[in-house]
């Protein structure tokens, strides 16, 4: 059996007494774990709680702003294209720095980056909401608040990463992924509300001040995982993780997984109103229903890593489960109703429940030195598909072809089985 081990340093096998401290660089979890062991149980936790609220809170911002789009078309006079392209922009700045903010948070730690990024898109989107500015200024001043709350994406990831051992981190990292749920039901509950009673403006001083409020947290307590010291006999760095197709399937895996989930949470509110005349309200709900399910799949997901000791095996299972209940959803839409909606609740908690993996074997991988560039690259891999999926699928669908577009999206996960790499983990 395959066990997943604590972060190396790039797979040099020698021991410590040759000088090699990749001994060292690999012993985060321990650490972690005898830090723990001393008393201070709670600690880890604790930041796990941090990197959780500084993740919710970049998503509460991020993937607001679609639903201030009706506040905004009414106090500028925009367009639906015009309001498509703010909507955008956010993801436009995350895309452009990811990789970067996750090489800075493995020179200069976890706590720096989160706070700087998140403190500065706070910053940012109070100028939003104190302003009245232009389309082209609202639209640069959104690229620019995406571009920093990119910094949470890796360092928080990497510092839960940090403080905890191989056999908790799955589930460590699955609660950390239940960050976008809780993101979204934030902005849904209050962002349209907020808007009817001070405009979208004012709407966005509320991701704006949880951005800031989280960021002093986060530069007041959140202590960095334990790093290998430098050693001035070895002065060449660690081998890069991406000289070898491992990292690469994995990145690539993940992104074909997408596919299926953005499928799912794009297209099925508009699929129950127009094919099964579901109300509006309806599928908003149950849409929100399968945000809380998902969330709940991710946690069990993990779990499951922890006891098999492996990140890969796991997503290689639900990557055909995937596919599966891509199939029987396009099966019941050619047939019977109730068979689509039971199909079309198990994909939604099916195609989430894979993302928490994929990202914990990219920092495991890659080891210490390059965990935060290795989640830069996961993430902005999967942001791609993200933005490609609702686009290219719709003109898969057309004017209803839903089944069709099922079974196209069940393509991408027999894919992803097939790349990802269950054999290369150690």
């Amino acid at each position: 059996m395959t066990r997943v081990g604590p972060p190396s340093d790039g797979g040099d096998s020698r021991g410590a007494g040759d000088g090699n401290h990749g001994d060292q660089a690999g012993a985060v979890g321990t650490d972690a774990t005898t830090a723990t062991g001393r008393g201070a149980g709670w600690f880890r936790w604790r930041i796990l709680a941090l990197g959780l609220s500084a993740q919710t809170a970049s998503c509460a911002f991020l993937f607001g702003i679609p639903f201030l789009v009706p506040a905004m078309q009414q106090a500028e006079n925009l367009t639906l294209s015009q309001a498509g392209t703010v909507v955008v922009a956010p993801s436009i700045g995350l895309l452009l720095t990811l990789i970067l903010w996750g090489a800075a948070a493995d020179r200069y730690g976890e706590r720096l980056v989160m706070a700087l990024g998140l403190g500065a898109s706070g910053v940012l989107l109070l100028a939003v909401g104190f302003t009245a500015p232009s389309l082209p200024v609202l639209f640069a001043l959104l690229v620019a608040a995406g571009a920093c709350t990119a910094s949470v994406n890796a360092a928080s990831g990497r510092v839960v990463m940090g403080w905890f051992s191989a056999d908790e981190r799955g589930v460590a990292m699955g609660i950390r992924q239940t960050a976008q749920p809780i993101g979204v039901g934030i902005a849904a509950l209050s962002l349209p509300a907020l808007a009817e009673q001070g405009g979208y403006r004012g709407a966005m001083l509320l991701p704006a001040v949880l951005a800031l409020v989280v960021a002093m947290l986060v530069a007041w307590l959140v202590v960095d995982p334990p790093r290998p010291e430098s050693d001035p006999t070895r002065p060449d760095r660690p081998r890069s993780p991406y000289r070898g197709p491992t990292l690469w399937r994995v990145h690539g895996a993940s992104a074909l997984l997408v596919v299926p989930q953005f499928a799912v949470s794009a297209f099925a509110p508009v699929y129950l109103v127009t094919m099964h005349d579901w109300s509006a309200l309806a599928a908003g709900a149950f849409l929100a229903v399968g945000q809380g399910l998902g969330a709940l799949g991710r946690l069990v997901a993990g779990y499951w890593s922890d006891r098999v000791h492996s990140r890969l095996r796991p997503m290689r299972t639900l990557a055909l489960a995937s596919a599966m209940v891509m199939l029987l959803l396009a099966g019941g839409d050619a047939t019977w109703s109730w068979l689509a909606v039971g199909a079309l609740t198990l994909a939604a908690v099916v195609t989430v429940s894979d993302n928490g993996l994929g990202f914990t074997a990219s920092a495991e991988l890659a080891g210490l030195s390059w965990a935060g560039r290795a989640m830069g690259v996961q993430n902005t891999t999967q942001n791609l598909a993200a933005v490609l999926t609702p686009p290219l699928l719709g003109l898969v669908i057309g004017d209803g072809s839903y089944a069709l577009g099922f079974c196209v999206a069940a393509i991408f996960p027999v894919l992803a089985i097939w790349l990802t790499p269950v054999r290369s983990e150690r």
